[in-house]
């Protein structure tokens, strides 16, 4: 399993929170995805054979944020 950590801009409650994470572990090989508000990130687990971090953003800005390093 590999840990990454995107910067997510414009996640301002708990309904974005749920947003991001909820697009997140609907992809295939996203086991976990934890965001923080505070911090303006989220924190994914994932397999690196089934998915990628492009993938991972392409998720997030689908749902209308944007996706920073």
């Amino acid at each position: 399993m590999q840990e990454t950590v995107l910067k997510v801009e414009g996640m301002t409650c708990g309904h974005c929170k749920q947003s991001v994470e909820k697009a997140l572990t609907a992809i295939k090989g996203v086991e976990k995805a934890e965001a923080d508000l505070d911090e303006g990130t989220v924190k994914v687990s994932y397999d690196r054979s089934k998915t990628d971090i492009g993938k991972m953003k392409e998720a997030v800005e689908d749902q209308g944020y944007d996706v920073g390093k």
